[in-house]
């Protein structure tokens, strides 16, 4: 499980299990990455549930 986030400078690739975890990069800046992190910590129980009502098990 995974999520894509996108900003105006880059984007960047999240794997959400077994832990939150970079897996790229692409013009974030590491303030900006930590912050993401931080938020999808912050909000994983509703990412997991998103995510699985969308693609299934």
């Amino acid at each position: 499980m995974h999520v894509h986030v996108h900003c105006e400078r880059g984007e960047a690739k999240f794997w959400l299990d077994p832990r939150v975890e970079l897996a790229q990069n692409f013009g974030l800046s590491a303030r900006q990455v930590r912050a993401v992190k931080n938020l999808i910590e912050e909000h994983y129980d509703e990412i997991s549930n998103a995510w699985q009502e969308h693609f299934g098990s």
